[in-house]
C-alpha cells in the first residue's frame, strides 16, 4: 500500500499504559518504517514515538524492546493511521502530522545485518520463469486468538489442523508471476516466520515489494511484530 505521493505507508502502533488493563485507552503511539535494499530485504529500521508527557522521541532501543521484551510487546498494538490520529488528538496532540513530517522525526536509525542471499532449494528457476526467490520475514510474538480466521479470510490460507510447525500455506498469481508462502511457528509464544517463494516470469520484480508489504501488514494486525526481511535465494 502506498500514499498518493507513491511512498509506502508507515507502520503505526498504539502504546497501552504500563499498568493498565488490555482494554485501557492508549497513552501513546509509535511510528515505524523499514529501510529496504533494492531486492526488498530489510537493511534498517526507523521509528519515532509520541506521548503527551514526553512529546516526540526517537529510540532504536524502544523498537528493539518491542521485539525482544515480552512485557513491552504486550503493551504495543498494531493500528491503522486513522486509529493513531484519534489517539493523538484525544491526548492533546492535535492533528497527526503527515507521513513526510513523521519521517523527519526519525533520528535514531537501527541498522539491520545484511548479507548475500543464502541458497535454499534449487538455484534454477522453474521452467517458464526467469527467476526464483525465497524471502523470510521474521516476526516476534504470537498470533492473537482471531489471527487464524483473519489469515483465512485475507489470503484464503489453508491452515493446519491441528496446528503444526507449518501453520498455514497460501498462494497467488500476479500477472505471470507466481507466489506461495508458508507461515511457520519457530517457538511457542516466541517467534514466527513467513517464507515467501516468488517465481518471476516478467522482466521486473515490481510485484514483490507490494506483496511483502501486504503480508507483513496482515500479520501485524494478527498480533505479530516484524523483525526483519531476509532473502534465501
Amino acid at each position: 500500500m502506498t500514499t498518493e505521493a507513491g511512498e509506502p505507508w508507515l507502520d503505526y502502533y498504539l502504546i497501552r499504559p504500563e499498568d493498565g488493563a488490555p482494554s485501557a485507552p492508549a497513552d501513546g503511539i509509535v511510528v515505524e518504517e523499514f529501510a529496504l535494499a533494492g531486492d526488498h530485504t530489510a537493511i534498517g529500521l526507523d521509528s519515532a514515538g509520541w506521548t503527551a508527557a514526553d512529546g516526540w522521541w526517537s529510540s532504536a532501543a524502544f523498537s528493539r524492546g518491542m521485539r525482544t521484551d515480552a512485557r513491552l510487546r504486550a503493551r504495543v498494538v498494531a493500528a491503522r493511521r486513522r486509529d493513531a490520529e484519534v489517539v493523538y488528538r484525544r491526548l492533546g496532540g492535535g492533528e497527526l502530522p503527515g507521513e513526510a513530517t513523521l519521517r523527519g522525526r526519525f533520528h535514531d536509525h537501527q541498522l539491520l545485518a545484511g548479507s548475500a542471499p543464502l541458497r535454499l532449494g534449487p538455484a534454477q528457476a522453474p521452467d517458464g520463469f526467469r527467476d526464483r526467490r525465497v524471502y523470510r520475514v521474521l516476526f516476534a510474538g504470537d498470533l492473537r486468538e482471531d489471527g487464524p480466521p483473519r489469515l483465512r479470510s485475507a489470503w484464503r490460507m489453508t491452515l493446519a489442523d491441528p496446528p503444526a510447525r507449518v501453520a498455514g500455506t497460501a498462494h497467488r498469481r500476479v500477472a505471470g508471476d507466481v507466489f506461495s508462502w508458508d507461515l511457520r511457528r519457530i517457538g511457542p509464544g516466541v517467534a514466527w516466520c513467513l517464507d515467501l517463494t516468488a517465481c518471476l516470469a516478467s522482466g521486473s520484480d515490481d510485484a514483490v515489494g507490494p506483496l511483502l508489504r501486504e503480508l507483513v501488514t496482515v500479520l501485524r494486525h494478527a498480533g505479530l511484530i516484524p523483525v526483519t526481511i531476509e532473502r534465501f535465494a
